[in-house]
């Protein structure tokens, strides 16, 4: 199709386009290759045959947003497909008289593709330009009082409209050349809507009409050359990135489990994330992958109760950074301002309740939390600049091996009365129940625990607990950024539990039994662990806890509601146990609007329950709470001691006569 002149100028703008693209690549590999650590490629094993149907079905882009998903899967498919109608294109022009995927029943089902999909990327565009430039959706936008980079709020408009333009003519350009192209030889029934606009033309000339082919060719594939370079600079350098997001990220047992940090090399002058070249490869890759959608922003729970923590803002302060500073980090410059004076303030910091939202909810696998979390141990190792609440919960663990600085003389106090074995007189349970810091010192903690050691003693399970033994994991020092104290926490935690060497874990906390599951594994330690709700579930469903089945009769609960603790749902998947046991003990279950994986935090985790909250407009937990008044629910259950006292508190600031209790009370009330 093309003349050799044709040929000759669109081979030296496909050249200039490369090395330009090529330069700005070779510099992002280099700015990633600064982060510590390096890709383990024996993931990719596995990953090539799980992740490619996720990434073409956009299977993470459904779980917000439906609506607005389906016009994105209208452009993303699109943009799949004229991959392959660049290609076919490009090899026509080039070759006298070929004919991509030739002529027979392959090449009329490619032709119908294009019609189909040229269409949908159109009406896509349309909806999201509709929602961005129109409608403006709150949830695309920050906050005023959120620290994002001066040229961020006006250039992520500028990047949307320019790629809005680019894909817009693209693919009208090139729709359009087919359509002279159908006009000057005869409308193709695998091609409806080319042939219907082909009309237009009939009464074209040829030589007009090879014009228009020829023009609807040259802007199509040449605004692809003119876009590229600036393609790495915007945010929809996602469209790559993202897929090697999923790729090559680290394997981890739970999205909240941390690294452990060696402190035996002497070598290493500072712990902890202060600048940009601080953070791991996959956390700089973070930055290129981000789509810049907000959405882990819509679902903060710091955020949504007016505090100035935006997790997508520190996503995109790292990328605006790295635009105008990533020539020289990939030199091999250090940055020239640390993390959080232009990516994430100190209170922001401090906000952040580690429960894992944003790393959940994220269309490209970002793990915004992590960051802040490996910031918080530079400003506590390096700086020492912490909210000075946190250090009575840190003197607690480092004299008393718990945050309440209970004497561990007093550990088994709340089992008083009761028939509960430690090791010491059951060496070999076939359980052996970590009860935790909350429940063997928090007066209310302690009824649920009471609750927990009837259910095991009516079951006949054989179990013992740790008692005076027992210490802190370490949970709270480490979510606060005081991994020497975690540190010393688990390696002596770890010690003690490979000499009793449990068949089975159970707790009562889903933050100690993501630690004992999920972290210690790190340090030596791996272990079965389960939740009580879990236990409970095994105990009901073999018949081993026989119900009071005219007690259910006489007292009913009426309606009960489940708040799903952000340790035991998201960070560690166990859904389907605690709403089990609602059920098999009769209960009646309304779910919240927030639920399961996007459960709402309660406002205790990250270390939160140590202090007070950061400024904002409301308390994280009362907005929990009433959400659950709003189901109509005369009892919310919960699952997590923290969970227990954070909503126990709200009710009270609300004065509301909506119960708040655990499962394991609710199961203990029902026993025979």
């Amino acid at each position: 199709m093309l003349t050799l002149l044709g040929k000759i100028i669109f081979g030296l703008a496909v050249l200039v386009s490369l090395t330009l693209t090529s330069l700005a690549v070779i510099q992002i590999i280099h700015i990633i290759m600064r982060g510590h650590g390096h890709p383990d490629w024996k993931v990719l094993l596995h990953r090539l045959i799980t992740i490619p149907p996720r990434i073409v079905t956009f299977q993470p882009l459904f779980r917000l947003r439906v609506i607005t998903t389906l016009f994105h899967v209208l452009i993303g498919w699109g943009f799949l497909y004229y991959i392959i109608i660049n290609l076919g294109d490009l090899l026509e022009g080039y070759i006298s008289g070929y004919k991509f995927l030739g002529t027979g029943q392959l090449a009329n089902l490619y032709h119908l593709g294009s019609d189909i999909f040229s269409i949908a990327v159109l009406l896509g565009i349309l909806g999201m330009m509709a929602r961005r430039f129109i409608i403006r959706s709150k949830v695309l936008f920050a906050r005023q009082d959120i620290l994002l980079h001066p040229k961020a709020r006006s250039g992520i408009m500028r990047d949307s409209a320019i790629v809005v333009a680019f894909v817009s003519l693209h693919v009208t350009a090139r729709f359009l050349g087919e359509t002279f192209k159908l006009a000057r030889s005869a409308p193709d029934p695998w091609q409806p809507a080319a042939s219907f606009i082909s009309r237009l033309w009939q009464n074209w000339g040829p030589t007009a009409l090879t014009s228009g082919e020829l023009a609807g060719f040259f802007i199509s594939l040449g605004l692809i050359l003119a876009f590229f370079p600036y393609f790495l600079y915007s945010k929809h350098i996602h469209l790559f990135f993202a897929p090697l997001n999923f790729l090559l990220k680290p394997e981890r047992r739970s999205i909240g489990e941390l690294s452990r940090l060696d402190f035996s090399d002497e070598s290493i002058e500072s712990f902890g994330v202060s600048h940009l070249e601080d953070l791991g490869w996959e956390q700089l890759m973070d930055a290129y992958a981000c789509i810049m959608c907000n959405r882990c922003q819509q679902v903060c729970p710091a955020y949504n109760t007016g505090k100035i923590l935006s997790p997508a803002a520190l996503e995109i302060n790292k990328r605006y950074f790295l635009n105008y500073y990533g020539a020289k980090i990939a030199r091999g410059k250090a940055s020239p301002q640390p993390l959080t004076e232009f990516a994430i303030p100190p209170e922001a910091i401090w906000a952040c309740t580690a429960c894992g939202a944003c790393i959940d909810i994220c269309p490209v696998n970002n793990e915004p939390m992590r960051d802040i979390l490996d910031i918080r141990r530079s400003l506590v190792l390096t700086e020492n600049a912490f909210p000075q609440q946190l250090q009575t919960a840190f003197r607690g663990m480092e004299r008393n091996v718990n945050p309440w600085n209970i004497p561990q003389s007093d550990r088994l106090r709340w089992a008083d009365g009761l028939q509960v074995p430690t090791v010491e007189n059951n060496p070999n349970p076939d359980i052996l129940w970590w009860v935790g810091c909350a429940p063997a010192t928090d007066e209310r903690a302690q009824k649920v625990a009471r609750a927990f050691a009837n259910i095991l003693n009516k079951s006949g399970v054989n179990y013992a607990v740790l008692g005076k033994l027992e210490q802190c994991t370490g949970d709270s020092a480490r979510r606060a950024g005081n991994e020497y104290l975690f540190n010393e926490l688990a390696t002596s935690n770890v010690e003690l539990l490979n000499e009793v060497a449990p068949r089975r874990i159970v707790t009562t906390c889903p933050h100690c039994l993501h630690t004992l599951k999920n972290e210690y594994p790190a340090f030596g330690g791996n272990y079965t662990v389960i939740h009580h709700t879990q236990l409970i579930n095994e105990l009901l469903s073999s018949g081993r806890l026989v119900l009071d089945q005219q007690g259910i009769i006489d007292q009913p609960l009426g309606k009960i509601t489940f708040h799903d603790p952000c340790y035991l749902g998201r960070h560690n998947h166990i859904l389907e146990e605690p709403r089990k046991d609602i059920k098999q003990i009769g209960l009646t279950l309304a779910e919240l609007p927030r639920h399961g994986l996007k459960s709402f935090c309660c406002g205790a985790g990250g270390a939160q329950m140590w202090k007070e909250e950061e400024h904002g407009w409301e308390h994280v937990s009362v907005n929990r709470f009433r959400e659950a008044e709003a189901t109509g629910a005369s009892t919310l259950a919960v699952a997590c001691p923290f969970c227990m006292i954070m909503l126990t508190d709200a009710r009270k600031s609300t004065n509301s006569d909506m119960q708040v209790l655990d499962i394991a009370e609710l199961v203990a009330a029902r026993l025979e």
